[in-house]
């Protein structure tokens, strides 16, 4: 849809029009609706307000937010209706003065409408901000529409002088208009008996953009080319493209669009030579290098803002003039990764480090295979020469000999299974790499064995617990494939895994071996004489064997011990710390 939708917008369009239409007949089961809103909510209402269809991004939220929150829709619905005649008292009155003042101030021409704040948007503010109703400024709209740019920064006056407007509620999208083409002034301003209300000021032109987006530029004609000005607002669409392009894992893919579409908030911040820079809020001098080119993103060592050297964590503020610091010799690491906000930097990161990566594995893989074959008294050439590579290559799955050495050096590929291709009648006999008991890795492809490890047909490979995190039966867990060293497992959520290249994750399963696992404890308990010996017989009674121990003692008599276990599964585990705790003195009894 997005490769499309970079030749004819139109193709989004037609999207967002028929999953406005499903929403409004929701004609599928229960449970699929919940996942079909959030879908919804996540990704095409703001694909809508990135077109600037605020019409429809308006009511594919508030469709979503019946959905998915039911109870806080209709209370919220009924706390806005309950108040309905008094408010459209309210807006009469307040459209019949601000008619009154317009004219006053020479302006006969404009439009006045009032509406209440879509829903969503109001339990948005009340969920982010910790409001109450009462709180939130702009329950109320008002929309002043006229004929000219004077005429509306006339009118801004002509409001505070009104009312006294906000702090920090002022905004104009006139001059700085936002990245779907919207332009207006806002202001929020306390109104009679001392009501929140907000107040959009702008052109017929600018109100016509604002309703329709994108659509309001568009040349309907079969074949039509998109003009220069409109060309500058699918900048982002291209975007999107060339990270599908480069981001393999559509994981990957589709978390960074989300993050691009829900990045509302912008800075603007400038190069020495005074050019402007639009980056999400929050953003670093990693983003700034990495906006400006992809090899000063790749070796910034440092930045100045305004004049001042700062260091790569900083965050930018609106209106900063960065200057960034480079060095031939430096080089993207994994840290950056927590250091970037845009997608455009976070992808360049991670393809320099997968580039590296390959780099080091097939470095590797090389060392492998010639360490190995010689052995055998054979070597790669030896192989290229007799014809034995093409039929390795074709039997591993590998295109060509630098793929085979990347996938060896990583641990895809383990050097065992192609000497099992040479010389099959060894193999009998011979001792097997071992795989860890109680997990089923790399079975034949299968389209029911999604959840087991599955690497192109391959089915030869290591597999390790990590000692991070340590994962046990029951818990969902997900495979890295390391460097030389085959599989390790980690718990899906490990820090250390979700820091990783995301490429390199596999999934595995538990399967039903009974098998004893470690698990890492920490108890914390009231110091004595024989604690260590009967902590000892406790964990002994419950079945459970001890790898290590530390302990130490603080001075007001606390003793915390660290200890690494062996048990059967995490009911083991569970009923092990039970009987810890309830064992006088101990003051706490945790996994680690």
């Amino acid at each position: 849809m997005l490769l499309a939708m970079a030749t004819d917008i139109r193709v989004l369009l037609v999207k967002l029009a028929d999953r406005l239409n499903d929403m409004q007949i929701l004609d599928f089961p229960v449970d699929q609706q919940v996942e079909f809103a959030q879908e919804t909510l996540e990704l095409y209402a703001p694909l809508a307000s990135r077109l600037g269809i605020d019409w429809m991004k308006r009511e594919l939220e508030d469709r979503a937010f019946s959905v998915l929150h039911p109870e806080e829709y209709n209370k919220l619905d009924q706390m806005i209706v309950s108040s309905l005649g008094d408010r459209e008292k309210y807006v009469a009155d307040i459209k019949e003065l601000l008619s009154e003042k317009l004219i006053e101030h020479g302006i006969s021409d404009f439009v006045i409408l009032g509406r209440p704040k879509h829903l969503f948007s109001i339990y948005r503010k009340l969920l982010v901000q910790k409001i109450t109703l009462d709180k939130v400024y702009d329950k109320v709209a008002f929309r002043i529409i006229l004929k000219t740019v004077r005429e509306c920064y006339q009118a801004l006056g002509m409001v505070h002088a009104l009312w006294p407007p906000i702090d920090h509620r002022i905004k104009d999208y006139i001059s700085q208009p936002k990245e779907n083409m919207y332009q207006s002034l806002h202001t929020s301003v306390i109104g009679p008996s001392g009501e929140f209300m907000e107040i959009q000021i702008r052109t017929e032109d600018m109100d016509r953009v604002a309703k329709e987006g994108i659509a309001a530029h568009w040349a309907y004609k079969e074949g039509a080319k998109i003009s220069e000005q409109d060309a500058t607002t699918f900048q982002w669409l291209k975007q999107l493209v060339q990270w599908l392009q480069e981001l393999k894992d559509p994981k990957e893919f589709l978390d960074t669009v989300k993050n691009e579409l829900s990045q509302a908030k912008k800075i603007y911040v400038l190069t020495p030579n005074g050019e402007v820079k639009e980056l999400p809020a929050g953003a670093t001098p990693l983003d700034f290098a990495y906006a400006i080119h992809t090899e000063v993103g790749n070796h910034c060592t440092g930045a100045r803002i305004n004049g001042t050297m700062v260091s790569l964590k900083t965050e930018l503020k609106n209106g900063d003039a960065v200057e960034i610091i480079t060095n031939q010799n430096q080089h993207p690491h994994q840290g950056w990764l927590n250091l970037v906000k845009t997608g455009r930097a976070r992808s360049r990161v991670r393809h320099w480090l997968r580039q590296e990566e390959q780099t080091k594995s097939l470095r590797l893989g090389e060392e492998i295979c010639d360490r190995e074959l010689k052995k055998h008294a054979l070597s790669l050439k030896k192989l290229v020469k007799g014809g034995e590579l093409k039929w390795i290559l074709k039997k591993l799955h590998c295109n060509a000999l630098r793929e085979l050495l990347i996938r060896v050096g990583s641990g895809q590929i383990t050097i065992q299974q192609i000497i099992k291709l040479l010389f099959p009648e060894k193999d009998e006999g011979q001792e097997n790499e071992q795989r860890l008991p109680g997990l089923a890795a790399s079975p034949p492809p299968s389209r029911d064995t999604d959840d087991a490890i599955t690497i192109d047909g391959i089915s030869d490979m290591m597999v390790r617990i990590s000692q991070c995190c340590m994962p046990m039966p029951g818990e969902e867990i997900m495979g890295f494939i390391t460097a030389g060293r085959g599989i390790s497992v980690h718990k899906a959520t490990c820090p250390n895994l979700l820091n990783t290249d995301p490429q390199r994750w596999l999934k595995v399963r538990w399967n039903d071996t009974k098998a004893n696992h470690r698990a890492q404890i920490h108890v914390i308990a009231q110091d004595h004489k024989g604690l260590l010996a009967e902590l000892c017989n406790l964990l002994s009674d419950t079945d459970a064997n001890i790898v290590t121990i530390d302990a130490h003692s603080s001075k007001d008599q606390i003793a915390h011990l660290n200890l690494i276990i062996e048990v059967n599964s995490l009911d083991h585990l569970s009923t092990v710390l039970q009987r810890i705790r309830q064992k006088n003195g101990v003051l706490e009894a945790k996994r680690q």
